[in-house]
């Protein structure tokens, strides 16, 4: 079956072409200086009344983490917190790729949010991710009085590679019990590293289109390097999932992490963890870079409603 068909015909163009050229240690240096050339320039946040602010934390003699963060310009009180983790594949990206929709949120709702850049693999593979995540936890609670956070409505979420540290960060906050998340808002979270791998290549239909198994085993391979593949680190390999935020989770009928993404909201809900599913029918990963397809309107509108629930914005 021509897997191109099932797509959404607002979608299809996304059918056309590699998503990414060979990916090596060798060229993935290259690749990012293409990505970063490409990136449209930041808008100007005052317009929307808002500001936007790079910033450097740190907690418990940890390196400095880059952050943004964003909040009203006039300030807050009784604000929601929200941590924002940046897609990738563990191996690109950073926080101004997804500027546009954290100033959105931002000048909608009464929250803050930091966004955080944390370290790439393979140059940095775990613990390096995911200790720079949970140091932007710390650094948000222990400022929430100065931000006008309420350290009760700190939530964490993520796209792809974004929402697989999102769930890794919510379990490892679990089990550290020194910084609390109220909830997960994971956009098709990369979260197991068998996903399609030889032994666990699953549905023939999914995982054509833009992030692929091939793509996807050299992420998880770059990002664990020789490190044992246990939770957090590995959300999907979690045993345990009681005491775990209630979470919002949206994967896509076409995407590699479909059945994934299904299975750890099963295993969320088995274990009494509230968690809202969404499945978009005809869409494959990254679909909503189609701003203007009615799939991707309807996952702008869900995204926001759901946060604001999620972290009681009010």
């Amino acid at each position: 079956m021509d897997t191109k068909e099932l797509l959404d015909p607002e979608l299809r163009s996304m059918a056309s072409g590699p998503f990414l050229p060979e990916l090596t240690d060798e060229t993935i240096a290259d690749i990012r200086g293409v990505m970063a050339d490409q990136a449209p320039e930041l808008n100007d946040p005052s317009s929307k009344g808002v500001y936007r602010k790079e910033i450097f934390v740190s907690v418990n003699g940890q390196p400095d983490v880059r952050c943004l963060l964003y909040g009203k310009l006039n300030g807050q009180e009784d604000a929601s917190g929200y941590l924002h983790i940046h897609g990738g594949g563990y191996l690109f990206g950073s926080p101004e790729g997804s500027d546009p929709m954290n100033l959105h949120l931002a000048s909608i709702l009464n929250i803050v949010i930091l966004s955080v850049d944390y370290r790439l693999a393979p140059e940095n593979p775990i613990p390096a991710p995911l200790d720079d995540c949970y140091a932007a936890l710390g650094w948000f609670h222990e400022n929430a009085a100065e931000l006008g956070v309420d350290p009760e409505r700190i939530g964490v979420g993520g796209e792809s590679a974004g929402g697989g540290l999102a769930a890794a960060l919510a379990i490892k906050a679990r089990d550290e019990g020194e910084y609390g998340l109220c909830w997960q808002q994971l956009t098709y979270p990369m979260l197991d590293d068998r996903t399609g791998s030889s032994q666990h290549y699953g549905d023939p239909l999914v995982g054509e289109f833009v992030w692929t198994r091939e793509l996807n085993q050299y992420g998880w391979s770059s990002y664990l390097g020789n490190a044992e593949r246990t939770a957090p680190q590995v959300p999907g390999r979690l045993e345990e999932f009681r005491g775990l935020p209630p979470a919002w989770m949206f994967t896509a009928s076409l995407d590699l992490f479909r059945d994934e993404n299904i299975l750890y909201a099963q295993n969320l809900m088995r274990s009494g963890v509230a968690c809202d599913l969404v499945v978009y029918p005809g869409a494959c990963h990254a679909f909503q870079r189609i701003e203007s397809a009615a799939i991707s309107k309807r996952y702008r509108e869900e995204f926001v409603s759901s946060l604001k629930r999620g972290l009681k914005c009010g």
